[in-house]
């Protein structure tokens, strides 16, 4: 049988479907198991055997170690993880990639690559297993409501869509076996190591996956033509190519980011010269191996694709402190830059659960930025300095930024397919960016009555800065309450937020109603009462805002939903918790 056009055409097909097949499943496993990465990726460690199960348990679970790699790089540019940490991860994620190469191999049961199976032993061939399980993947995308189901049914239908691809590239590469030029070059290749290493990582690099090069490499064991001799130089030139992905991501990424890139780069290239070194010399002093003339089929693919990666991290493994310090020579720190963090990475999209919960983190940082501006604003009343003020200013403007990247980029997550906890978890942090933004603008606007006070020499009478002390207290505790509920994601002090408000509310009115009082006997002029005005209106949003805050702590923690206007109104109708609330704080704060 001559290899013709029909053949390209049915090869190119089963590479698309393989490629296609393998984006589907790692998508599948990425938000089905989002909140587990969030948990491992939330407990980095500098101790290098917990990093490197952490880099293989990921990439066991996503299927790819770019993937993982590039997700590594983001956290070591937005500051997530160390550069030491992250040598680990890389290393683990290495190993982890190797399992699709056994998954694929599964493709050759029964085949000419193997033994034919017969009799029970039939079900293992993927004929007659796969059509199953790519019937029962279309039923859970297509009919189940649940996402978790249909996630399941992505991994399921990718892992069928992939094996399919797999047995069309192998079906029409057959006829090689039979065309002298094709088994003249892959001779060539096992006489030639570096040639045979320059095509597994120029193929690599052209795919963007080792993974699916081995895959192909696998599919191409059918024709028998290709060696041990010329398969191992092979599998090591895809281990270096499989790094072009991160070294492109890296490209936006300041020097620590590029450095993580520069690090799986380094240990995969040091790999292949040290086992190479190691392995021709043996078998130069030893004379040639007997096996290397022997064909290959897929599942000794799988074997020779392990066994370097595990060689490698044998011989590496224990020089990671070294690995970070080339990089560190390869990329080094220059005398003026200042270049800052990114605060947002968006290699991270591409595990959009891993993007929330770095949105989240991001967010409570713009929290605590907001809550001191206010606290400082606080102190200001009491005593004025006018370096603090400037302070206020100084972080109102870090708030404003933050709440610009934060809105950018979560507006880039929710365009993301996320599962329902996380999208609520999207449109939780959009409000509340939101509100946080508002209080230090308060902060700002509470600096400037202050000043304006001082510039015209004025002052509120005792009765005035008694009240508006309490007031204030009330405004300082529903601000810390708030800054508690969210950051803990506490429910259990967010109920205390919306009775506070309404004791707020009452002390606002209250004052008014004094300054009215005092303003008929003379006691207080128009002016103060402008400013009094103007401060008694921020005091009185701050609460609102974190009234806002509160409820979408409470809304998306019990239903996973925000409807606000619903929320507010069910609270304020009462309820025994609302009451008694409400009562120890007014009693608390009265005038």
């Amino acid at each position: 049988m001559n290899f013709g056009i029909t053949n390209v055409l049915s090869l190119l097909c089963g590479l698309a479907l393989f490629l296609y097949g393998m984006d589907v499943m790692g998508e599948g496993l990425k938000r089905s198991a989002g909140n587990k990465l969030k948990l491992f990726l939330g407990k980095m460690t500098s101790n290098p055997i917990k990093g490197f199960f952490l880099g293989l348990i990921v990439t066991l679970v996503i299927q790819s170690s770019s993937a993982t790699t590039v997700m590594v790089v983001g956290f070591v540019n937005s500051g997530v993880m160390t550069l030491l940490q992250s040598v680990g991860v890389i290393i683990g994620a290495n190993l982890g990639t190797a399992i699709t190469a056994w998954l694929t191999a599964l493709n050759s049961l029964g085949g000419e690559g193997g033994a034919e199976l017969t009799g029970a032993l039939a079900i293992l061939k993927p004929d007659s297993w796969v059509p199953i399980v790519a019937v029962i993947g279309i039923c859970l995308v297509m009919f189940s409501k649940k996402s978790r189901k249909k996630d399941l049914g992505a991994i399921l239908l990718g892992f069928a869509v992939l094996m399919t691809g797999m047995t069309l590239m192998s079906d029409a590469v057959g006829p090689l076996k039979e065309n002298e030029a094709f088994t003249g070059v892959l001779t060539m290749f096992g006489e030639n190591p570096f040639l045979a290493i320059m095509a597994g990582l120029i193929l690599t690099a052209i795919v963007q996956s080792s993974s699916a090069s081995v895959g192909i490499l696998q599919a191409l064991t059918v024709t028998g033509a290709i060696t041990y001799g010329a398969a191992i130089p092979i599998v090591m030139g895809q281990n270096i190519g499989t790094c072009v992905t991160a070294m492109l991501s890296s490209l936006g990424a300041n020097k620590n980011g590029k450095r993580a890139a520069v690090i799986h780069l380094s240990f995969n290239v040091i790999g292949v010269i040290a086992v190479s070194a190691i392995f021709y010399t043996v078998n130069a002093i030893a004379g040639q191996f007997a096996f290397l003339e022997g064909s290959i089929n897929a599942w000794g693919v799988a074997i020779v694709h392990t066994l370097f990666k595990l060689i490698s991290i044998a011989i590496i493994g224990p020089f990671y402190r070294q690995l970070e310090k080339l990089s560190c020579l390869i990329i080094k720190d220059k005398k003026d830059d200042e270049e800052s963090t990114s605060l947002l990475d968006e290699r991270l999209l591409d595990t959009p659960a891993v993007a929330v919960e770095r949105a989240a983190q991001v967010t409570r940082d713009m929290a605590a930025i907001s809550y001191q501006a206010m606290v400082e604003a606080f102190s200001l009343i009491d005593e004025y300095d006018s370096k603090r003020a400037d302070l206020v200013r100084e972080l109102e403007g870090k708030v404003d930024s933050y709440e610009d990247a934060l809105g950018s980029y979560l507006v880039k997550v929710s365009s993301c397919s996320l599962d329902d906890r996380n999208s609520a978890e999207v449109t939780k942090l959009l409000h509340i960016i939101g509100d946080f933004e508002r209080i230090s603008d308060h902060a700002v606007n509470i600096v400037e009555s202050v000043e304006e006070l001082r510039d015209k020499k004025i002052s509120f009478s005792d009765e005035a800065n008694r009240e508006l002390g309490v007031l204030r207290s009330a405004v300082e505790e529903i601000l810390k309450i708030t800054y508690e509920a969210f950051t803990k994601n506490d429910v259990n002090i967010a109920l205390d937020i919306e009775p506070l408000e309404q004791v707020v509310d009452d002390l606002r009115d209250r004052i008014k109603r004094g300054h009215i009082l005092r303003l008929q006997k003379s006691e207080c002029t128009i002016e103060h009462g402008f400013v009094l005005s103007d401060m008694l209106t921020n005091f009185e949003r701050v609460a609102d805002h974190c009234s806002n805050i509160g409820g979408c702590v409470i809304e998306i923690s019990a239903f996973d939903a925000l409807d606000m206007h619903k929320y507010l109104a069910s609270v304020r109708q009462g309820s025994e918790k609302y009451d008694e609330s409400y009562r120890a704080y007014t009693e608390k704060y009265s005038i």
